[in-house]
């Protein structure tokens, strides 16, 4: 069993197909012209590399990174796509360039998520002895990023009145991807408690989201917490009696459940201040639970163990030979197992999600309401 101060340093490290159409397949046109993303390794598309992300995962400008779909890695912390990705494949969109890495061509978004990113200000967890500097990075960083790049366009101040704000906001989509489990992990072994740490995440963000609503943007989806439980990482290192019954850490996924149901009543509380925009909330936890509750039926053989990693089965995962290092392999089918890494999922994972999110029940409201108001707008 590991300690839980180094489960503390090293589980802050990670977190740091075809299209379908939303109503019909003779769909041709999207209703959304571009994109503007944000959150954690989960949808970052390219902002952290192997030598500025999280160290635990240091390989991810490397194969097998990257291996499935593009054939080369990508800075995408999987084998393949991202949801963000499947995203932009509906909308009929490019994929989105990362903001630290893009070349002036914003016309179809930018994508702000970073690995490693927390919800809270990194400044509380130095106040709190709790930090791990190289991924120092907060959804208010990206909102900071956000501005600059609203600057870049001509797009200044706090409301998009002007052209240039106009032609930036109009026909564009705010994905906020799930961001909040790293900063639950730079607790575990501290006497910070998970209640503190979930009152200060979502606090953050719906700052976060009351900006970009202040700035005018009407159309937004946000993503819950997944179970964390599930992930290998976790099944790793928590003891076996702490399991429920999808045979996930209980203790975990109570956790993130828990933030979720709060998480939930404070986007309602948006809709009521902002009547004007459509938000939308992905249930990230329920989806991931369905699948976890029948993986056979979306495809999946091996629902708890990593496709790269070390060690063999239960988990095929240890926290000094993770994904990319010379002691990992790879495994052979990829689109069989829920998890690539340990910690961050495989492509076929994120189609399956997405296709829950996009086409499914777990948006509330239906994603296609959003594209269907936009296109009635």
């Amino acid at each position: 069993m590991v300690s839980p101060s180094t489960y503390f340093s090293f589980v802050v490290f990670f977190f740091c197909s075809s299209n379908f159409a939303f109503t019909t397949a003779a769909q041709t046109t999207s209703p959304f012209k571009k994109i503007y993303a944000f959150g954690d390794s989960f949808t970052d598309t390219g902002n952290t590399r192997s030598v500025s992300g999280p160290a635990g995962f240091g390989h991810v400008s490397s194969l097998p990174y990257g291996s499935t779909f593009f054939h080369h890695p990508t800075n995408r912390y999987s084998d393949g796509r991202l949801v963000i990705d499947f995203v932009t494949e509906t909308l009929l969109l490019p994929y989105l360039p990362p903001y630290l890495g893009h070349k002036g061509n914003a016309s179809h978004g930018v994508n702000f998520a970073v690995a490693g990113s927390t919800a809270i200000n990194h400044a509380f967890f130095v106040k709190n002895n709790l930090t791990m500097d190289q991924t120092p990075q907060s959804i208010q960083t990206q909102l900071i990023w956000f501005n600059k790049f609203l600057a870049s366009q001509g797009c200044n101040g706090s409301v998009s009145s002007s052209p240039e704000c106009k032609a930036v906001f109009d026909d564009a989509l705010i994905w906020v991807g799930e961001i909040g489990v790293n900063d639950y992990a730079y607790i575990i072994g501290s006497s910070v408690s998970s209640d503190r740490i979930r009152e200060l995440a979502i606090s953050s963000k719906t700052r976060f989201l009351q900006a970009l609503l202040k700035k005018g943007v009407k159309n937004v989806v946000v993503q819950g917490l997944p179970p964390t439980g599930c992930l290998p990482l976790a099944m790793s290192l928590a003891p076996e009696d702490d399991r429920d019954e999808l045979g996930c850490v209980k203790s975990a996924n109570n956790q993130t459940y828990t933030h979720n149901v709060v998480y939930q009543n404070t986007v309602q509380d948006l809709r009521n201040q902002f009547p004007d925009a459509a938000i939308a909330y992905l249930d990230y936890w329920n989806a991931y639970a369905m699948v976890m509750k029948n993986p056979k039926k979306y495809g999946f053989k091996e629902p708890f163990m990593a496709c790269c990693g070390t060690g063999g089965p239960p988990y095929n995962f240890e926290v000094f030979s993770t994904c990319g290092t010379s002691y990992a392999s790879t495994c052979s089918n990829p689109s069989q197992y829920i998890n690539w890494d340990g910690v961050h999922l495989t492509e076929a994972m994120y189609r399956a999600l997405s296709q829950m999110f996009l086409s499914g029940t777990f948006s509330h409201p239906p994603f296609s309401s959003l594209t269907d108001r936009k296109q009635h707008v």
